[in-house]
């Protein structure tokens, strides 16, 4: 179900696409900040590309850029999104003046964002705007009634003790079916609660500390408040112990407990699962993946052994921590002194930069159309279909050549290849908000609302096919992403912008940047998750089993390599959490080298094989890749990040990919036993 706030914008991406800007790259004048595209200003020349290319093609940029103090990192991604956020902010702005013009879209995405933008109206209600839920809570008079108002908190708002939600089933991926799951923590991972590293024990008295004062300031003494955020503390570390890491969820097959409905509640009787979706108004289903049965085995001792105080303390912090962003100002603040503790953020975005994120958080499709419409003409989708078709072609090339793989296997590699969809932009059909109220004074019900139908109307696909014309992300969402369940790669309108795509630069620049993008999304669909899903969206095994072992032996080369890089501090990479966005980094550099090798070798003029600035299409490929993962991050985001994130900072997302190409050393004339040619190069695709 929907979360009642934004999560903490750590600068974490899927793979980071970022949305919108009209700027253009171009050359900046020495000393000056470098802009958001390509430019030869960026590279440091005092460095050997085939000592460190990730410091030589940003090593001007890292020298010339400063992290803003709203942010916790600085990549090109965030760049691009700070045009994006001015775009919709003066969508939104006109919106909320309304008009005689506005129409009934332009209402819904004004008035929640002239709610947001009310701060007068929302300091003076203080917690009054939130005690009609919390209220709620305390009104409960035992479990059983618990679990009827955690169903009411998950439609509304945060996600307290597990997760509910619909998705495709594993095995009949047209068929959309019930999901249980762990959840239930505030700190970022698992990990927060249970390692007793100095970091760790710091982030445990900080949430203690931040939860005193979320009590306090809802009401209870400081002596209540500090025995709440204890209780929360205690029950959240339970609740960690049991949850699995984020490494083992990695595999699907570990996430794959298909059970019957009965056997479910069953399996863990004190979450009484069938008031719990009745209460949901779940549609009474026979089946639903329970994703980790242990979870609820073990954490059913915890729902008897706490108390039904503890347990209404802890739901209630979950229902006051979601909504503090959108309560008065002493919330807003005692919440930002958290997120600032872990992602070392120096300041608060400006108001409307969270009011237009708001916005699009609940009514992405309907701020999508008029950001559509500003920023993506009718050539965007076509640029990005034929290039999308160029790397698909260079894909199955590369299958179809492979050593180590069976022709069987490449044969069945093709079948999914030619099967995966491709969303350009935005959806054919927008998600109709009309049943929303969206008041223009009242920020935390038009948040709760809109989080209602989201979560009403996912709660309504299960036992329903499965509808693939849907996003699950909004046209100017700062992202794009591949899913095994679908079968498809999606990138909204915001990804044909600098330093991904720009009409100013060569084929070389762009096919190193979103040409390497598109390489990545579809290298996902073979990666060490994605091959364990058929053309259809199955979790199903279509590969021989020899091939199967030629494959895990040469991803295993693929961790063990980035398990050996620091990220921060003495803190190194792990390779297996981060192991499916390697791979996808490593295919897709050498299937969008292979597509722009094709179009220089087609090209009967010569131009596309000539040097420009001194270097050749080869090197801009490799330079233009470099670019777009410059980047600055502050140690306390690097820190969170190695632990949750399953991408690899931005060095090593370049010096770990230049390193296994042996097109790379042929480029810039790197010889054995230079850092960037690795002893033994890893090569999956």
């Amino acid at each position: 179900m929907r979360c009642f706030r934004l999560l903490f914008i750590l600068g974490i991406f899927v793979i980071g696409i970022a949305v919108p800007g009209f700027t253009q790259g171009a050359s900046s004048a020495p000393g000056t900040k470098p802009g958001p595209g390509f430019s030869v200003d960026n590279i440091d020349k005092t460095v050997d590309p085939c000592v460190d290319f990730y410091q030589y093609a940003c090593g001007n940029w890292i020298k010339n850029s400063e992290i803003p103090a709203d942010e916790s990192q600085w990549v090109s991604f965030a760049e691009v999104d700070q045009r994006n956020l001015d775009v919709e902010h003066g969508i939104l702005e006109k919106a909320a003046a309304g008009g005689s013009g506005r129409n009934a879209v332009d209402q819904k995405i004004g008035d929640l964002y002239g709610s947001c933008m009310d701060e007068k109206t929302i300091n003076s209600k203080g917690i009054s705007a939130l005690q009609p839920e919390l209220d709620r809570v305390a009104a409960v008079k035992d479990k059983g009634g618990l679990i009827d108002e955690v169903a009411h908190v998950h439609l509304v708002g945060p996600n307290p003790l597990f997760n509910f939600y619909s998705q495709p089933d594993l095995h009949n991926a047209e068929q959309v079916i019930a999901y249980i799951d762990q959840g239930g923590l505030t700190l970022p991972d698992r990990d927060y609660y249970l390692k007793d590293d100095a970091d760790k024990v710091e982030k445990r008295q900080l949430l203690v500390d931040y939860a005193t004062q979320m009590f306090t300031l809802a009401g209870e003494t400081p002596q209540q408040a500090a025995h709440s955020a204890q209780t929360v503390l205690s029950i959240e570390t339970l609740l960690a112990v049991y949850s699995m890491d984020r490494t083992k969820r990695r595999d699907p097959k570990n996430r794959d407990h298909k059970m019957s409905r009965e056997d479910a509640v069953a399996l863990a009787p004190n979450f009484y699962l069938s008031r719990y979706f009745a209460a949901a108004g779940a549609p009474n289903f026979t089946q639903l993946n329970v994703t980790n049965p242990d979870y609820f085995k073990q954490v059913n001792g915890v729902l008897e052994s706490e108390p039904l105080e503890s347990l209404k303390t802890y739901v209630s912090w979950h229902v006051l921590n979601a909504a503090a962003p959108w309560l008065s100002q002493p919330f807003v603040e005692a919440h930002f002194k958290l997120q600032q503790k872990l992602t070392g953020q120096k300041e608060i975005q400006a108001r409307w930069k969270r009011c237009v994120n708001l916005t699009d958080h609940e009514l992405g499709e309907a701020l999508g159309q008029r950001y559509v419409d500003i920023t993506f003409g009718a050539d965007g989708k076509q640029r990005m279909l034929k290039m999308v078709d160029a790397l698909e072609t260079s894909l199955a090339e590369d299958i179809h050549q492979l050593s180590w793989m069976s022709d069987e296997t490449k044969k069945q590699a093709k079948v999914k290849l030619d099967a995966i969809r491709n969303k350009i932009g935005y959806p054919d059909v927008y998600r109709d908000y009309s049943s929303v109220q969206i008041k223009s004074n009242d920020l935390l019900g038009n948040v709760a609302r809109a989080n209602e139908f989201e979560s009403k109307r996912l709660i309504a696909k299960i036992d329903k096919p499965l509808d693939r014309k849907e996003w699950r992300m909004s046209p100017p969402t700062v992202n794009a992403y591949y899913s095994g369940s679908f079968n498809e790669i999606v990138f909204p309108a915001g990804i044909l912008q600098p330093p991904f795509f720009d009409k100013s630069m060569d084929d070389a620049i762009n096919f190193g940047g979103i040409g390497l993008v598109i390489g990545h999304e579809l290298t996902h669909g073979f990666d060490d998750q994605g091959r364990k899903f058929d053309p259809q969206g199955n979790l199903h095994d279509w590969w021989t089993e020899q091939d199967g072992k030629e494959f895990e032996q040469r991803v295993s080369c693929v961790a063990n390599e980035y398990s050996n890089f620091v990220a921060v501090d003495d803190q190194k990479l792990n390779g297996r959490l981060t192991l499916g966005e390697n791979t996808a980094d490593n295919g897709g550099a050498r299937i969008a080298l292979a597509a722009l090798e094709h179009m220089i070798a087609e090209d009967k003029t010569g131009k596309e094989g000539q040097k420009i600035d001194g270097y050749t299409p080869e090197q801009r490929f490799f330079l233009g890749f470099g670019r777009v993962w410059c980047e600055k991050s502050r140690p306390e985001v690097s820190r969170v990040r190695v632990l949750t994130d399953p991408h690899s900072p931005g060095k090593y997302r370049v010096d770990g990919v230049v390193q296994n190409m042996p097109e790379f050393q042929k480029a810039w004339g790197c010889k054995a036993g230079q850092p960037m040619v690795a002893e033994n190069a890893c090569h999956v695709w």
